[in-house]
């Protein structure tokens, strides 16, 4: 039986590697040496191929938006019991969806004689139309008159109102001087004389309105034969759009490891009840998988790495692997694995088991916690076991006032009662309260000390990861100063100093292009794993909310 046509020979021998017993978690592992050499041969590929042009951001000759790419790969076994893999990028290749060398997509919307390029055809046609009638010259002039002359017709209408109010306040001097001046008979003829005088002018100022409202309406209708026509072909192309989006979600049809079928619509609209992410279906990992099923391939271990520049607001590495995005990718591949013996999911595993809780102090009002790396400070969706939870087991009343991410180790403050939590909470509000982490870096800083302004929020697609936008994102800051710098392990000590609080805040800062550009040790989200994030809350310096003195507190970190 041949190969098929996109499975891909090893090149180095692999026969000494031990092949995984299970299926890799793709939301949450390290690369097998099967995928590292995989991915080494897709990235020669990608060096040396001549077919294409994609500019990767990596050659300063290369024309083109920049646009970094994740890959993909998937070692297999075929049924002559041969071991090769797959290989796989997400969304588009150098404006195709095809390259021989890659698996196919799930579903080609790019495919020249598809339902997709002909109503593309035709919404585009819309979009010129539309695009036709809004710059046409005379709904254009029609559109400044009608904005010219209701401007006439505001400030002419204000001129005669005040007029109104002159009038009126005339007529109540008059009336109130005759009064006085006049006998009973002269005075009431006046009145029926001031009261016609007013009724007078309130038709002709109605009347004005009236004459105006009218003018306008003519001009306005005239616009309403372009915005009728402009509206009604903006409602065609929404109700196309809306079911050419519904074909495609059908036509995206998911294979899993038991020979079963699942579409886009199926999984994200009638299961989850939400409509499907932009580019769902077009990751690397969906398009392996489906092929490799289809292909009866064996799927062995995956992995999933970025080449080129990255995004401006991600944290991507030319060549480093990733897990798989769990907005677009989690529901998809929560169908495609089934069948398949897959690694069990290590965030369902109580990280703090077997972890105790070092208290640094305690007095009446707050205890200190020395919290181990990896350890929740709050309970979780799906593990319980926190440091809020533990030391509530022995004060019921206990609040924490601050909070660590799950893999920071160090110093946290947690309130014994209301009064003092409200007190604490007040200081760290006011940021009137000094924090100071020591962390380890990826790399060798230029500069000794600086500031990193760098404005943060939740990567509503992959959470919990966090994205610089400085749209959205809430202002975040953090001063650094370096401690010593490790030639040999190419590696930096430094302090941290937060001036706020946001989730990830210091190792974004850390990873960013536009931070440090030099991830802390040890961090598996924006760095490399290790033996744990090289990342401790030493110091902590704040008022006590009883005497009323400054107080403060060290730990030494353990690495």
């Amino acid at each position: 039986m041949p190969v098929p046509s996109r499975f891909i020979p090893f090149k180095k021998s692999i026969k000494d590697i031990e092949l995984p017993k299970l299926f890799n978690f793709p939301f949450y592992y390290e690369a097998h040496e099967l995928v590292k050499i995989a991915a080494e041969q897709v990235q020669e590929y990608l060096t040396t191929q001549t077919d294409w042009k994609h500019n990767f951001g990596l050659n300063p000759n290369d024309e083109g938006m920049v646009i970094g790419k994740m890959f993909g790969v998937l070692v297999v076994r075929n049924k002559e019991n041969e071991i090769g893999f797959l290989a796989a990028f997400s969304g588009k290749l150098a404006d195709s969806n095809e390259h021989h060398y890659f698996v196919p997509p799930v579903f080609d919307i790019l495919k020249k004689d598809g339902f997709f390029r002909k109503e593309e055809e035709v919404l585009n046609a819309l979009n010129r139309e539309i695009e036709n009638l809004e710059n046409d010259n005379e709904f254009k002039e029609l559109q400044l008159f009608f904005n010219a002359e209701t401007q006439r017709s505001l400030a002419e209408i204000e001129i005669n109102k005040q007029k109104l109010k002159i009038k009126k306040q005339e007529r109540k001097v008059r009336r109130e001087a005759a009064s006085k001046e006049l006998s009973e008979t002269d005075f009431e003829h006046l009145k029926e004389q001031l009261k016609d005088e007013s009724l007078e002018q309130q038709y002709f100022f109605k009347k004005l309105k009236r004459d105006w409202a009218e003018r306008l309406l003519g001009v306005e209708n005239q616009l309403n034969v372009f915005k009728d026509k402009i509206a009604e072909l903006k409602k065609e192309r929404k109700n196309r759009s809306n079911d050419l989006q519904q074909r495609l979600f059908e036509k995206y049809t998911f294979l899993n490891a038991r020979g079963e079928y699942k579409s886009l619509q199926t999984i994200f609209n009638k299961e989850l009840e939400i409509a499907p992410p932009a580019g769902a279906g077009e990751c690397a990992a969906p398009k392996l998988l489906h092929y490799a099923y289809k292909n009866n391939l064996e799927p062995i271990v995956l992995g999933e790495f970025w080449w080129g520049q990255p995004p401006k607001s991600e944290i991507r590495k030319h060549g480093q692997f990733y897990p798989s995005c769990r907005a677009k990718c989690e529901p998809i591949l929560g169908f495609m694995l089934q069948g398949l013996e897959v690694e069990e999911n290590p965030m369902l595993k109580n990280p703090a088991l077997g972890k105790e809780l070092e208290i640094v102090y305690e007095d009446d009002s707050f205890l200190i916690i020395n919290k181990p790396a990896e350890f929740l400070s709050v309970p979780g969706r799906n593990i319980k076991d926190s440091v809020q939870t533990r030391i509530q087991e022995i004060y019921p009343s206990a609040v924490l006032v601050h909070r660590l991410d799950q893999s920071t180790s160090g110093l946290l403050l947690v309130a014994k009662n209301k009064s003092s939590y409200q007190f604490l909470q007040r200081q760290f509000i006011k940021r009137t309260v000094k924090k100071r982490y020591i962390a380890v870096l990826d790399g060798i800083l230029k500069t000794k000390n600086g500031l990193i302004d760098l404005p943060l929020r939740v990567d509503l697609e992959n959470r919990p990861h966090q994205l610089i936008c400085y749209q959205h994102g809430k202002p975040a800051q953090t001063k650094y100063e370096v401690l010593q710098v490790n030639s040999v392990k190419n590696q930096t000590r430094v302090y941290f100093y937060p001036l706020t609080g946001r989730t990830h805040q210091l190792r974004v800062h850390a990873a960013h292009p536009n931070g440090l550009n030099a991830a802390i040790v040890g961090d598996d989200l924006y760095g490399t794993r290790d033996e744990r994030l090289h990342l401790h809350a030493e110091y902590l310096e704040f008022e006590h909310p009883k005497t009323r003195e400054r107080v403060n507190f060290k730990v030494e970190a353990d690495f």
